[in-house]
């Protein structure tokens, strides 16, 4: 893209690129750091089948912080050079993305990294065997394809095969919709040799929970959101609720116009969030009254973005009697004591 063409992009979205492309990662967090929400779990040495972890429930928390910054560029009138800038952009607005993740992490109520634990347990439980590529895991570039750089996320792309294919990989079980559908579909568009089997968890789940048995801790009324590139993009759309069903004492409610493929968006995703925080904050208050007229016990979702924007529009209603938990956490839950030990 040219020199003018980039500054075009809207100064949250150019950082965002920026730290895929230098640091592998959406806020250019450490690989090491990245890989910490792991500590203390097994995977199998063999990476035939790996997990993939992707950016989204780790670094959820830090999303605010981030739409501080855009506001505040767009306040400073910063052009992209600035932007793009890590130690002059995050210097100017007093933001540290390092130092605001080495927080989140050691404040795990802070952060959604624990649905990627119970994501792994529940794989484990049921059988599924799963390596975990660590600091090696390659960023998935979803982002800049959304944002319209397909030269930087051809070259990601490829890159992240390579790197897959180097470690033996085979087959990936990936958790984050964007991340799993950029490596399911829009790879393939890139990497002419892509062959490396991709599926969500969702589909893995459903696929086994048939036998196996899940009881919630009592009983509770859910209803649930469909993530716009879990359910439109990729066609999950039964997934999510043959698994729910399967829930012991869990009663599946659905709002009455706006479920499955006719679902509202919750506001976020696709970096709009970030361009456009006040109009994000407005869908999310819309979507969370469509739901809570289910009267529910819990909001489910499956997906980083959809938490964070259910849960502020339920913080926007004042609303703290209904709970927000994603779809991994709640078949967590839902597992033997022996499986979640």
């Amino acid at each position: 893209m040219s020199k003018s063409g980039r500054g075009l992009i809207p100064p949250g979205l150019a950082f965002i690129a920026d730290k895929i492309n230098s640091k592998n990662n959406i806020l250019g967090i450490p690989g090491e750091d990245k890989a910490k929400w792991a500590a203390g779990l097994e995977f199998s040495k063999d990476n035939s089948t790996i997990f993939f972890a992707g950016c989204g429930y780790q670094f959820s928390a830090m999303l605010e912080p981030l739409v501080k910054l855009v506001k505040q560029a767009d306040k400073m009138s910063l052009n992209h050079e600035m932007a793009v800038g890590m130690a002059g952009m995050t210097g100017k607005l007093g933001i540290d993305a390092a130092g605001i993740f080495t927080k989140v992490a050691s404040r795990e109520k802070d952060s959604d990294a624990p649905v990627l634990r119970d994501a792994v347990k529940v794989l484990q439980a049921l059988g599924v065997d799963i390596g975990y590529l660590g600091k090696d895991e390659p960023c998935c570039g979803a982002p800049l394809y959304h944002m319209g750089l397909h030269k930087e996320f051809h070259a990601n792309a490829e890159k992240a095969h390579k790197k897959l294919k180097s470690h033996g990989v085979k087959r990936i079980i990936g958790v984050v919709p964007s991340c799993t559908y950029a490596l399911r579909d829009i790879f393939s568009r890139f990497v002419p040799d892509h062959n490396i089997e991709v599926r969500h968890f969702i589909d893995v789940v459903a696929e086994n929970i048939g036998h196996h048995k899940f009881k919630y801790p009592h009983k509770v009324k859910v209803v649930y959101h469909d993530p716009c590139q879990l359910g439109r993009y990729m066609g999950h759309f039964d997934q999510p609720r043959k698994v729910i069903n399967a829930i012991e004492h869990v009663e599946l409610v659905e709002t009455q116009w706006t479920s499955g493929q006719w679902s509202t968006c919750c506001g976020g995703g696709g970096g709009f969030e970030v361009v456009f925080p006040d109009m994000s904050h407005i869908l999310a208050e819309a979507r969370v009254k469509e739901l809570l007229a289910t009267e529910p016990d819990i909001i489910a979702t499956h997906c980083p973005g959809c938490l964070m924007q259910l849960r502020s529009g339920l913080k926007q209603l004042k609303n703290d009697s209904v709970q927000v938990v994603d779809l991994a956490t709640l078949l967590a839950a839902s597992l033997p004591k022996a499986n979640t030990k």
